[in-house]
């Protein structure tokens, strides 16, 4: 074990006023990143109902105007999907 200074490679915490504070500290973060996943996965899963919603109302489309309506919903749709995952990951960080 050369040059190898004392408490090398070993882990260190910063100190703490209790364990509990710290227990507390990382079950929030903890719930913090659970939530914000759980806004990611929404997120994606209104993405896709828009993309699904979208290409049904241009199926159902009768002419050019009604699919470029089609095109527009699809994008709105995925447009206040990312706008309401983001507000609310936001929220998670106030």
């Amino acid at each position: 074990m050369e040059g190898k200074m004392e408490g090398e490679g070993s882990i260190r915490t910063p100190p703490s006023p209790s364990n509990g504070q710290q227990q507390l500290s990382l079950m929030s973060q903890l719930k913090k990143e659970c939530l914000s996943l759980a806004a990611s996965l929404q997120e994606g899963l209104r993405y896709i109902k828009a993309i699904i919603v979208g290409q049904v109302m241009k199926l159902k489309a009768r002419d050019e105007e009604e699919a470029a309506e089609a095109d527009l919903q699809t994008a709105k749709m995925q447009v206040e999907a990312t706008d309401e995952a983001e507000h609310t990951k936001k929220q998670l960080d106030m």
